[in-house]
């Protein structure tokens, strides 16, 4: 690759610079259907603006209506480009299937013109510019008409460079997709483990276990393993404050939002240390009882006093790391619920006792090696997951800058 002074950095053998067309002079552009269809359980696919990552989509048309209302269509090697609310993202045709779709999706039928660079164009800072100004914003959700998609500037090399880029980019999107197909299977593995490694309510084995282990599990109640913890940040000796997230636990405030949304003055607050849990009572959709977690990543930190903070007492009784799994298991949802559900809830916090939580029947292998392996096992699944996370964040760091230095920038002419 080698560089020039409109486009930071190029294949190897490319010199020339690039030209500016507008779209409409290199595509025929159509609009799909602007009436509602009449779906059928089979025949023509339907395509709309949710379908655009995949092209894909579960709805049919009958073949009469399609040969009626489509004397274009989508065929292989075309461009389909969103109208309507996520205005300009845009995805290549790849199959020989044919397709019907609606009016939130613009056709591009390109002529000498790679449709794999024009789709990775559209992710450009230029193109997306070009596109941002001609799309009407007034309009709810915001779209943007044919005829002004057909004014979008854009910045096209040789052919023959078009094909380079388009593959690459192409070849780079398939490898973020590949990634995150393999973070997506763990993550599925995870939760079905989850669900089998812990007994079944009123069950005293899971229906996998690892191997040399037989014994029946036991019920204990929390509190006959765990204390609560009311320290406070009085000398203010920390002023780090902390939010549970359900996917990632106990976390920094200011870097999982953005923004602090504590108080300036955190000397009321629970002083949380490395190793020990947090209960937050809100609900959400991933927490439908609140979430419990365990500081794991810093070693001290603030929580609010809504939190229910605690610690084990015994850890070679009860190995910290399992009871963080079990409090990822839904098998204590129910009781939580029980005694949840006399009192109101309050914008989403579940009116529970510091005393009826602690009361919280636990299953514990009553071995503790057993419990340490569980642990184990979670963690390695867990840093597999991180590392995948890793890898594909950065394979999308990577594709952000090469897009911001390998097409001119918006103000190229």
């Amino acid at each position: 690759m080698n560089q020039n002074k409109s486009v930071k950095i190029r294949f190897k053998g490319f010199t020339e610079a690039w030209e500016q067309r507008k779209l409409n002079e290199i595509a025929s552009i159509y609009d799909g259907t602007h009436q509602t269809p009449r779906y059928t359980s089979n025949g023509i696919p339907f395509l709309s603006v949710e379908n655009i990552t995949t092209l894909q989509s579960s709805k049919f048309i009958s073949e009469k209506d399609f040969l009626r209302d489509f004397p274009v269509y989508p065929q292989k090697g075309d461009v389909l480009l969103t109208r309507i609310g996520d205005v300009g993202t845009a995805n290549v045709y790849e199959r020989n299937q044919k397709v019907a779709f609606y009016v939130s999706l613009a056709l591009l039928k390109l002529r000498e013109t790679d449709p794999y660079f024009v789709n990775a164009s559209f992710r450009s800072n230029s193109t997306r510019k070009e596109v941002w100004k001609r799309t009407l914003h007034i309009a709810f959700p915001k779209k943007i008409n044919k005829n002004e998609i057909g004014k979008v500037n854009i910045q096209i090399p040789s052919l023959a460079e078009q094909r380079k880029i388009g593959i690459f980019f192409y070849s780079l999107d398939r490898l973020i997709t590949l990634h995150q197909r393999k973070l997506n299977r763990f993550q599925k593995i995870r939760t079905t483990f989850l669900q089998k490694m812990f007994p079944k309510n009123g069950e005293t084995k899971p229906a996998i276990r690892l191997t040399g282990f037989n014994a029946d599990w036991e019920q204990e109640k929390l509190q006959n393993f765990a204390v609560r913890i009311t320290r406070k940040n009085i000398k203010k000796q920390n002023n780090r404050p902390l939010t549970i997230s359900a996917q990632h636990g106990l976390v920094d405030q200011t870097v999982y939002f953005n923004n602090r949304v504590a108080a300036q003055d955190v000397s009321n607050y629970y002083l949380i240390k490395k190793g020990e849990f947090a209960y937050n009572r809100s609900t959400s959709k991933d927490a439908p009882v609140g979430a419990v977690r365990r500081l794991v990543d810093y070693e001290e930190g603030v929580l609010s006093t809504l939190y229910l903070v605690f610690s084990i007492t015994d850890p070679q009784h009860v190995d910290p790391n399992y009871l963080s799994y079990f409090f990822e298991t839904t098998g204590w949802h129910s009781w939580i619920l029980e005694r949840a559900a006399e009192g109101a809830r309050n914008h989403g916090l579940l009116n529970v006792s510091s005393q009826d939580f602690l009361s919280l029947p636990v299953m514990l292998p009553s071995s503790l090696e057993e419990q340490q392996k569980i642990g184990e096992f979670f963690q390695k699944i867990d840093d597999c997951i991180i590392l995948l996370e890793r890898q594909a964040d950065l394979l999308k760091q990577i594709k952000s800058s090469l897009l911001l230095n390998m097409f001119p920038p918006s103000n190229a002419e």
